[in-house]
């Protein structure tokens, strides 16, 4: 396997926005809210070595987000005496089709904890947003707006703009407002730690969303909780798909950005899930700023396609905003939408990613969050945060979302009755 970095040092001149002062929106206008759509043969892994890319690949680091498609277990299972066939009896495969049959239901618990304090006072929320253009982020903001208007609590989001100058800008700024307490929308507290600091210092908590590793308290870095589905069950989730899917020959390149802590983790843990894998086979590791992913993946994409040709049948990313970017490389190559390299990605299932799937577009499936109930989540977190009461120690399961059964609306929202059973806990 073989591992690219792009260095980010001229990441400010490839499209992010680094530089810029944090935007600021205001969540209780419709005019300033978030901007949000309607919220094969097989080969070894080699032990990972570091290849720099050429000079003109090495201006930005690439990000790609790749949907994680989940198929029946059935499609993999289909021609006897095929090489794919043996191989689908495999142990390795047999656990993947199980995970992907469970993915698949929707019987998990998205209602929500089962109780909590009451309301409590209102007090200014700040949301500060990695960036606001982000799907997942801005359908977690407008579930956390839904969730402070029925709280009777103002909202105040600011945009760190995609990048860590933007965002710690935008923390000082929210620190500035001595809000009642403070969320983090997608980017790592650790590397915040001074602003963190002076949060505890005057008494503000600090909620996360995906800011840390794993799900729950995290007093080390300075938040209450972080809310965020368990990412090595949504990282496997997305490499058993594609184990089963091939029938356990797949040859992958897998899409992530180094510079979030869970983003790494999620890499590790797709990686480490193929290996178990005898036929298949993980050909890059490459390492791709997530904000830039729009920007940088196609010609990224172009190179992989370059190298590896039809060897290539799998692009596997931790966050399917790298998938717009793989589709224009893969239209101009003449791939259709439902031919190889399929991508999948283990990201957030925003708006844009279930559009492709829906659509059959260069995206087979996505492990998708339930991001409108995260946001509400996020606003019971601080109230109970404000109450003096522990968080609730609920995380809700990351679900498989194919064409077969993606949905109707614009993100995985599921009618598990959790938005009232917040107001029932909060006595609205």
């Amino acid at each position: 396997m073989t591992r690219i970095a792009v260095g980010r040092d001229h990441l400010r001149h490839c499209g992010a926005a680094a530089g810029r002062p944090p935007g600021d929106i205001s969540a209780t206008s419709k005019e300033t809210g978030p901007s949000v759509t309607g919220l094969a043969a097989p080969f070894r892994d080699a032990e990972p070595a570091t290849r720099r890319a050429d000079p003109a690949a090495n201006r930005c680091r690439f990000r790609v987000v790749v949907v994680v498609l989940a198929a029946v277990a059935v499609a993999v299972s289909g021609c006897t005496g095929s090489p794919a066939a043996q191989d689908a009896a495999s142990p390795a495969v047999q656990r993947a089709q199980a995970a992907v049959v469970a993915g698949l239901q929707a019987a998990g618990d998205y209602r929500g904890p089962r109780r909590g304090p009451p309301a409590q006072r209102p007090g200014l929320i700040v949301f500060v947003a990695a960036d606001l253009s982000d799907g997942g982020i801005a359908g977690v903001a407008q579930g956390a707006e839904q969730a402070a208007r029925a709280i009777g609590w103002p909202l105040r989001i600011l945009d760190g703009q995609a990048s860590a100058e933007g965002q710690t800008a935008a923390l000082r700024l929210a620190l500035t407002l001595k809000p009642a307490g403070i969320i983090l929308g997608g980017f790592d507290a650790s590397g915040q730690q001074p602003a963190l600091r002076q949060a505890r210092a005057h008494g503000i908590p600090v909620v996360g969303w995906h800011a840390a590793v794993r799900p729950g308290p995290d007093p080390g870095a300075g938040l209450f909780t972080n809310v965020t589905a368990n990412p090595a069950q949504a990282a496997r989730l997305a490499a058993s798909y594609v184990i089963a899917k091939s029938g356990g020959t797949a040859s992958v390149v897998i899409l992530t950005d180094s510079e979030y802590q869970t983003q790494r983790y999620k890499a590790g843990v797709m990686a480490a899930t193929l290996r178990q894998c005898r036929r298949c086979s993980v050909l890059q590791v490459v390492d791709v700023p997530v904000a830039d992913a729009q920007i940088n993946v196609p010609a990224v994409v172009n190179s992989l396609l370059q190298t590896y040709g039809k060897r290539l049948t799998y692009l596997l990313a931790v966050d399917g905003a790298y998938i717009d970017g793989a589709r224009v490389a893969l239209f101009g190559a003449g791939v259709q939408g439902n031919q190889p390299p399929f991508s999948v990605a283990a990201g957030d299932g925003d708006a844009s990613e279930l559009e492709r799937i829906r659509a059959g577009s260069y995206q087979q499936a996505t492990v998708a969050e339930p991001l409108p109930l995260q946001g509400w989540q996020l606003i019971d977190e601080i109230n109970r945060a404000r109450a003096g009461q522990p968080p609730s120690g609920y995380t809700a399961p990351p679900h498989l979302i194919t064409q077969a059964d993606v949905p109707g609306s614009a993100v995985f929202d599921p009618p598990s009755g959790y938005r009232q059973n917040y107001l029932h806990i909060w006595r609205r």
